[in-house]
């Protein structure tokens, strides 16, 4: 069976050719993985073409098409691994039935096996009551990451923001001078870099699918013009913006995480607060009475509401926030 009737079109002759294929191939899916599915592919046919000297783009691709893949069947192998990996990481429910692993070698060839070998068929969740979805917030490892990410939101914003003022005030000011202009590719190279790291963060906190590679360049082309296509690509001015919000976004996420977590706990400790307050136990303020101890306990489950709607509120902002990185991040 030869290349061609194997995919059901003519494998491409050159890497260009072979990319432009796959990203046709992966047009409906979702960009991060595509980023990651080009980035992974060329990586892997310009490393078959350096160990091959003397031999053509076209003949590289023929002969790798069998233990990697025409850009058809990695698109597939892709799909078929991110819904087994989605699968996989997320809580089973309970009495479903254990999943049976394989682990098969082989290269991309080997992860679709891996990713169709012994997957059942996915159990059909129960409906959960109003209660149930309401505490049951406090189960779920998402809504930590996203608390987390609210506090720790602070930190990174006052970094990427100082980076990005900090590296376009030099760029500028040093761009009449000749060393102005490798700090200003410098500079923007570590910001594709630092929107990788971000886009990590996100992904493991806040579980929104983003590049675990970062984005390709077509290496036929010199390195000035790669250079060139750093700055034009608009994805490189959004991460910028990006940078840009996340300090005022990172001063309100922490804010809002601190308030309403002190206030929650404070409410929740208040029975016990209230015990050593002197001879009349209770709540004061200025050292004027407000609340009497037998009426601590209301404040308590008032305080416990209070933290369940911060952990929801946590999701939502997490939420909103993973679609805004996605958006401004991923280059489509």
């Amino acid at each position: 069976m030869n290349d061609q009737t194997m995919t059901g079109s003519a494998l491409p002759t050159t890497i260009p050719h072979y990319l432009a294929q796959l990203r046709a191939a992966l047009h409906d899916a979702d960009p991060a993985m595509v980023q990651d599915a080009l980035y992974d592919a060329e990586e892997y046919l310009r490393s078959e073409l350096a160990a091959q000297p003397g031999r053509s783009e076209a003949e590289v691709i023929a002969d790798v098409a069998g233990s990697y893949g025409a850009p058809e069947e990695v698109a597939e192998i892709y799909r078929e691994t991110e819904i087994t990996v989605n699968r996989a990481l997320r809580t089973p429910s309970a009495g479903a039935a254990p999943v049976r692993r394989a682990v098969v070698a082989g290269g991309v060839a080997g992860a679709a096996a891996a990713a169709t070998v012994g997957t059942p068929p996915p159990a059909t969740a129960k409906p959960r009551s109003v209660l149930a979805r309401f505490f049951g917030v406090a189960l779920e490892a998402r809504t930590y990451g996203a608390l987390f990410y609210m506090l720790l939101s602070l930190a990174t914003g006052t970094f990427f923001f100082t980076w990005v003022v900090t590296g376009l005030s030099l760029s500028l000011g040093l761009l009449v001078l000749i060393i102005g202009i490798p700090i200003t590719v410098l500079f923007f190279g570590s910001v594709r870099g630092l929107a990788l790291l971000e886009g990590r963060l996100v992904e493991a906190l806040l579980g929104e699918r983003m590049p675990r590679r970062p984005t390709y360049s077509d290496r036929s082309r010199s390195w000035l013009q790669r250079i060139g296509d750093m700055f034009t690509d608009g994805r490189t001015w959004l991460t910028l913006l990006y940078f840009v919000l996340m300090l005022p976004l990172g001063i309100v996420y922490f804010t809002i995480a601190v308030t309403l977590l002190s206030i929650s706990l404070s409410f929740i400790w208040a029975p016990v607060a209230a015990l050593f307050t002197g001879e009349r136990p209770g709540i004061y303020i200025d050292g004027e009475q407000m609340l009497s101890l037998w009426a601590t306990p209301l404040l308590a489950v008032a305080g416990v509401l209070l933290l369940f709607v911060t952990l929801h509120l946590a999701r939502g902002i997490g939420h909103l926030h993973a679609m805004m990185a996605k958006h401004l991040l991923v280059r489509l």
